[in-house]
């Protein structure tokens, strides 16, 4: 959107406004482009349509709690807190700033009219009415500031420590430190506010309004010790914690936050579930999280980064530091200057002793096995603090913010799952013990919540019936369906391939022979493979690269033509080093189709499963849809039609320079809506906004949509799509406007310039699963049937938006995906686009089952995840020079992802 020189009277008259569009507002900044262009209309979420009405009619309980409002004309004033210690240097230290409040208001609680805070942590704090001046300067005094909290045996930081110049604090009987705070005046907010959010009228008030709200939240559990994660809050409670093995432990806690729904305004409670490190003796961490069972083997290196910022009290003083590093040589040999008195006249000469020494005979203290390990160090790179590291005692609640392993994953996965009965019991327990109603800042606000469930009407969508081989319907029950007695709709043949192994240990033969028993009950043609290529024993230890190579070249050798498929067999289940550079190999280099396996567990239904993917990457299909089969499909099947499913994924935590993959996927062979085919780019690390959907170089347009709209016309009998589908996943709803106008903008031009004249109709769809409302059977302790779908009571009280239950939960409490429809031209009710999100989640070629979210978002994330791997062995080959690279947002180049060879480039090779 371009710039404007705002110079209002040069600009001709607006055009007219179409209806639900809004004019953006014009920056006064000047701007290169010409003043006569016209602002560009904004688009505005969609309003909702009504609600729907298919489906048989289910009671349902859900974890918001209504929240009742008092009527005020009372004002939230936002004052900016400035905090400075006596020689004007800013305080920058986390978790400084609540100490700070709690001691200025209890301080100068007469001062400031008995008022109570709404305090974020950082620079903002709230009152209910105004403080008694504008501008208002504090002082204030913290002891043993280090920490904010006072020592055990009232002594500071360093005075048991070893590091340099430390001997003139230790006379002091406890560190205090001064600091000048400034509270001023930002803005006023009124509390009635709250009122549009209820009526659903987003304005900057309103949001602010709630902001409000949720910072007395996160307030009201920082004063309790809690963690706080964003809304979430975290209890130092034992009976919270499951150990996940590596020294992480998953700590259960609570979500909560303030929504303004159709009901009104609601409280959102759900369970939620963070990692921290394991709290206890610093060695047994290392030895944990580095899986040796001695000190000798820590390799310090990696310990040096996993304790880089942790939390540690020392004994026997009981203070507490924040970990710098370590110590460059072990503790018997590590040396500081001691300072020490000489004689009666004071003099204080300064001699060199080592930090063993130091706590051994100065202190008297017994140390058992420190001497020979590096000491830990909570000082300053010119000014370090020495501590042995069986001193040293990790404190409890700190964050793990790096990857989980696969292992910790399910870990965590299978010890925090709850049954809904057992999810509701915990919810009702902790709204209880939070004790809400007492808060202060809640009451001033004339706030009370209730302690009931709210009650919703559901309504259960009837299951799509499936089309199988020979016109044979297929009646899904329970969101669950099989192929026994039936063959696939269209099948694929299986000639031209082979086997390679890489040194995974099973009987092939077996294999292959139950492989093609099975493939020929389902009416697929398998020829026998042509050869088994088996890894030679000497490359097993080779690096991975060199391991793939290798195995082509038996390949070519040995085969008349390049093969069309590859069966591959994997020793590892999960995380296997050859995947990443075997799927590179098979699909940018040389367009063969290939599926990986690891032989551990082999049965009829797992091989039937691996047929299906098998059928589904080589063009063949699994089952279609009945309304798709004949075309009937509301509004979809008598316009040529495209769905595109789109999403970016991120790397782990921990993974800052790892480019983001975006993956767009589309619809193909209209009016099927079972297949896709998919295009992926990388984009700068963390961005969420897609950056290249439209890439413009000269006459050529290099980006993502340009493909899925040229093999839609080629597989769809020469046709242009006139309604685009889009499915988005994982924005949240602060990017939503930019979705509608940056996002959709991209892809309109990219059909622009395919074809200036061509202007399709769009409809955007958002899918969240990464919400906190879930919803619980009235008179059932199982999870909602599969098909549930709520558009009342819970959902935004203006815009168009349904939660969607289409999978069937079989373990812990089902998750719904909350569906926001943002802009609509195709013009779908409700019922309509329920229906559609409820097929598209029975179109997954991959499974016989209904899926949680639909399909086309699922392929998404499964191409992203596949391509990402070529990554990871880019990263992996590259290892030397990437060393230390960390990089900010965008700062790096971004590595392009290699193009898919042409022959697979439409395939289903992400299934």
């Amino acid at each position: 959107m371009g710039s404007h020189d705002g110079e209002a009277d040069e600009l001709p008259p607006p055009p007219p406004v179409p209806p639900n569009i809004v004019p953006i507002k014009v920056d006064d900044a000047g701007g290169e482009s010409p003043p006569n262009k016209p602002a560009k209309p904004q688009r505005v979420l969609r309003s909702r349509p009504g609600i729907g009405r298919k489906g048989q009619p289910i009671q349902l309980y859900s974890n918001h709690f209504k929240v009742s409002v008092r009527d005020t004309d009372d004002f939230f004033f936002h004052y900016d807190v400035k905090m400075k210690y006596e020689d004007d240097q800013p305080v920058d230290g986390k978790g400084i700033g609540r100490k700070v409040i709690d001691k200025l208001q209890q301080t100068y609680h007469s001062d400031l009219s008995n008022k109570d805070f709404a305090y974020d942590g950082e620079k903002s704090l709230f009152t209910v009415g105004a403080l008694p001046q504008v501008n208002n300067e504090f002082t204030v005094v913290l002891e043993d500031f280090s920490t904010g909290k006072t020592a055990a045996n009232g002594s500071a930081e360093g005075n048991d420590s070893p590091g340099g110049g430390d001997r003139k604090r230790v006379r002091r009987p406890y560190q205090t430190k001064t600091l000048k705070v400034e509270l001023s005046f930002a803005a006023k907010v009124p509390i009635s506010a709250i009122g549009q959010v209820i009526r659903g009228e987003e304005s900057e008030n309103s949001l602010e309004a709630l902001r409000v709200l949720d910072i007395i939240l996160r307030q009201h559990s920082a004063k309790q010790g809690c963690l706080l994660v964003r809304q979430s809050f975290f209890q130092n409670n034992p009976s919270n914690f499951v150990d996940l093995g590596g020294g992480v432990m998953g700590c259960r806690g609570f979500h909560s936050s303030f929504r303004g729904t159709q009901s009104g305004l609601s409280l959102n409670m759900d369970v939620s579930t963070t990692m921290i490190v394991k709290p206890g003796p610093v060695i047994d961490f290392l030895l944990s999280n580095q899986k040796v069972d001695h000190p000798d083997r820590i390799d310090w290196q990696k310990a040096k980064r996993a304790l880089k910022n942790l939390r540690i009290k020392t004994t026997p003083a009981n203070s507490e530091f924040k970990i710098s590093g370590l110590s460059d040589r072990n503790c018997n040999e590590q040396m500081f200057p001691l300072k020490q008195r000489n004689g009666s006249n004071g003099d204080c000469d300064t001699v060199e002793i080592t930090v063993y020494d130091y706590f051994v005979k100065k202190k008297g203290i017994e140390l058992r096995y420190s001497g020979d390990l590096p000491c830990i160090n909570v000082g300053k790179p010119k000014r370090p603090t020495y501590f042995p590291v069986e001193l040293c005692v990790l404190v409890p609640l700190q964050r793990y913010t790096k990857a989980l392993s696969t292992l910790q994953r399910s870990s965590l996965v299978e010890k925090s799952r709850q049954k809904p009965q057992e999810r509701m019991t915990v919810l009702n327990d902790a709204l209880q013990h939070s004790n809400y109603d007492s808060d202060p800042m809640l009451r001033a606000c004339g706030i009370s919540i209730a302690s009931k469930f709210t009650q919703v009407e559901g309504r259960v969508l009837q299951a799509p019936k499936l089309k199988a081989a020979n016109g044979e319907d297929i009646i899904p029950r329970n969101g669950r369906w099989n192929f026994t007695n039936k063959k696939l709709i269209q099948t694929c043949t299986v000639d031209k391939w082979a086997v390679v192994n890489f040194s995974a240990r099973c009987d092939i033969r077996n294999l292959i022979r139950d492989l093609m028993r099975n493939a020929s009950a389902k009416g697929i043609q398998m020829d026998d493979p042509f050869n088994v290529f088996e890894e030679n024993p000497s490359m097993r230890r080779a690096p991975v690269s060199r391991r793939v190579d290798d195995m082509f070249e038996q390949i070519k050798s040995k085969l008349p033509g390049a093969p069309k498929f590859l069966l591959c067999l994997l020793p590892e289940r999960k995380n296997c080093e050859v995947y990443g550079p075997w799927k590179r190999k098979c699909l940018a280099e040389f367009g063969i189709v290939t599926q990986c396996l690891a032989p551990t567990r082999v049965n009829d239904p797992y091989l039937l499963n691996l047929l299906m993917k098998i059928n589904a990457k080589l063009g063949g299909m699994n089952s279609l849809l009945q309304i798709e089969a004949s075309p009937t499909i509301p509004l979809v099947s008598k316009v040529p039609t495209i769905i595109l499913g789109m999403d970016v994924s991120h790397g782990h935590p921990g993974q800052s320079d790892r480019p983001s993959i975006a993956a767009v996927v589309s619809s193909r062979q209209w009016p099927l809506i079972s297949k896709y085919r998919a295009s992926v780019h990388t984009q700068s690390p963390r961005l969420e906004m897609m950056s290249s959907l439209f890439k413009p170089r000269g006459s050529e347009d290099d980006g993502l949509i340009r493909e899925a709209l040229i093999d839609f016309y080629t597989s769809s009998g020469k046709r242009k799509p006139d309604q685009v589908i889009i499915f988005r996943d994982g924005v949240s709803e602060s990017q939503f406007t930019q979705v509608i106008n940056i996002e959709l903008d991209q892809i309109i031009e990219a059909c622009k310039f395919l074809d200036e004249k061509w202007s399709p109709k769009f409809t955007v769809v958002v899918a969240q699963k990464n919400h906190h409302t879930k919803f619980f059977q009235t008179g059932s302790p199982d999870n909602v049937p599969p098909g549930t779908v709520v558009d009342n009571k819970v959902c935004h009280p203006r815009n168009f938006d349904f939660y969607m239950c289409a999978h069937a939960g079989m373990i812990g409490t089902s998750r719904p995906t909350h569906y926001h429809v943002l802009h609509d031209e195709i013009g779908f009710s409700a019922d309509d686009m329920q229906e559609l999100v409820h097929s598209l989640s029975y179109v997954y070629q991959r499974s016989t089952t209904a899926i949680s979210v639909v399909a086309p978002i699922c392929y998404a994330h499964l191409a992203a995840a596949q391509i990402g791997t070529f990554l990871k062995f880019d990263e992996m080959s590259d290892a030397s020079s990437s060393q230390g690279g960390h990089t900010s947002v965008g700062s790096a180049p971004v590595p392009e992802l290699p193009r898919l060879h042409e022959k697979v480039r439409s395939s289903m090779f992400f299934c």
